[in-house]
């Protein structure tokens, strides 16, 4: 099976000074089974990666370098996502959205519509569910954890796609145990909308924000955090495009390549519409 990439010529963007150096930028196309609706990704720091589609399957590949920018991506597997039973999962229950992966290989996914987090020790095994918080219940059918990761305690940490207001934060749900605690909040900051986090190797949380207009289309917005004894503080905005300039990006990876330098690696979800793209799109981080 043959595996296409657009390359993009990279189109400047809005950045604060310093923060992130765009590294290349690629489409990625495909006739695989179910591909497409990428909304989660986990990069190790060798290329390889694991991806989740809306639509309930896993995509496993490489990111490929040239010169130190991204300049292809292979696939290297699909599965269908199992559910508690070890049966690929059906109806609503296919929506995932957000996906943090431990170092030894353990990998947890979030989905929208039937509300819950999954625990996998493998793409080939069957699901154990987290804890419920009885807040997940509150959450709209298409607004719910968009967002996963695991903090450098290693503890899982989930956010809401939606605030309910604009001068309402976003909520930072964090499994303790049982049960699931919000020892901070992300500050709203306009029509933004919270799509995916990690944590970087030095500590710092950094989110995933998506706007969209009719007239202009997707922007994209990264912001980055400093997490402290529970104590939430910076926001520096490492990147904001205009609109039209990315596409529908709702998965991030921060991670260190083989030589040291960090990266953030995002995806879009194309949603299924021939009008949009998988769009991986790479950064440096320079400080």
């Amino acid at each position: 099976m043959k595996w296409l990439t657009l390359i993009l010529f990279l189109l400047p963007v809005l950045a604060s000074a310093g923060a992130l150096v765009p590294a290349g930028r690629i489409v990625w196309k495909s006739d695989a089974e179910g591909f497409g609706g990428l909304s989660g990704i986990e990069v190790a720091g060798d290329g390889s990666f694991l991806a989740v589609s809306d639509r309930g399957r896993f995509f496993e590949g490489r990111l490929l370098h040239s010169a130190g920018r991204l300049s292809g991506v292979e696939m290297t597997g699909s599965t269908p996502i199992l559910d508690s039973k070890g049966h690929g999962l059906d109806k609503r229950n296919t929506d995932a959205e957000g996906l943090a992966m431990t170092p030894d290989g353990t990998f947890f996914v979030s989905f929208e519509s039937n509300q819950r987090v999954m625990e996998h020790a493998a793409t080939t095994a069957a699901a154990a569910f987290l804890p419920r918080d009885p807040a997940f219940r509150t959450f709209k059918n298409n607004s719910g954890l968009e967002a996963l990761a695991l903090d450098p305690q290693g503890r899982v940490v989930g956010i809401p796609e939606r605030s309910g207001k604009l001068t309402r934060p976003f909520p930072v749900f964090r499994l303790e145990g049982e049960a699931w605690t919000v020892p901070y909040k992300i500050p709203r900051l306009g029509e933004f909308l919270v799509t995916g986090a990690d944590f970087g190797p030095e500590g710092r949380l950094y989110v995933l924000e998506r706007d969209f207009t009719w007239r202009g289309g997707f922007s994209t917005r990264v912001r980055r955090f400093e997490v402290t004894d529970d104590i939430l503080s910076g926001g520096e905005i490492l990147l904001e495009t205009p609109p039209g300039r990315l596409d529908n990006m709702e998965g991030i990876s921060v991670w260190t390549d083989a030589d040291g330098q960090t990266r953030v690696t995002l995806i879009a979800d194309d949603n299924f519409n021939l009008l949009q793209n998988t769009v991986i799109a790479e950064y440096l981080v320079t400080d």
